[in-house]
């Protein structure tokens, strides 16, 4: 993994309650660490002899954006020129869904269309994803 020409960002539902805005930044973090473990650094130890785990070795911003632009940008991103671009969302759907059984099944039961966006999480090429997010303001 390139560090110097790598970029990833997290867009959340600026409308959320705290905790749900967390929850999907921790939900899509767990994920993108599976789907792209280099960008895990070594554990390290501190001063006292304790091992802490690694985390990720760059930073990640994470954007605002209205369920209308989390939702233009997830259309984006099924587009060919960005097929290269590690992608997780985060839905409505799957929010509240109790079991990975249950989000299997009702997923397979609706189309893209009706799915809403709590936040989407993009990994790649720091050009692709600047075009992209590079004018979307830091959650705050």
């Amino acid at each position: 993994m390139d560090l110097q020409n790598e970029k990833c960002v997290m867009v959340i539902d600026e409308h959320l309650p705290l905790g749900l805005i967390a929850n999907t930044a921790a939900i899509m973090g767990i994920t993108l660490g599976k789907k792209m473990p280099e960008a895990v650094g070594a554990d390290v130890a501190d001063r006292s002899g304790n091992t802490h785990l690694g985390i990720i070795e760059f930073p990640v911003p994470i954007l605002k954006g209205s369920p209308e632009i989390i939702r233009e940008l997830r259309e984006k991103l099924y587009q060919t020129e960005f097929q290269d671009l590690t992608v997780v969302d985060f839905s409505d759907l799957a929010q509240g869904c109790k079991t990975y059984g249950e989000f299997i099944e009702k997923m397979g039961q609706v189309p893209e269309s009706s799915l809403q966006y709590l936040g989407i999480a993009v990994c790649g090429a720091k050009k692709k994803i600047n075009k992209l997010t590079g004018s979307m303001p830091l959650l705050r």
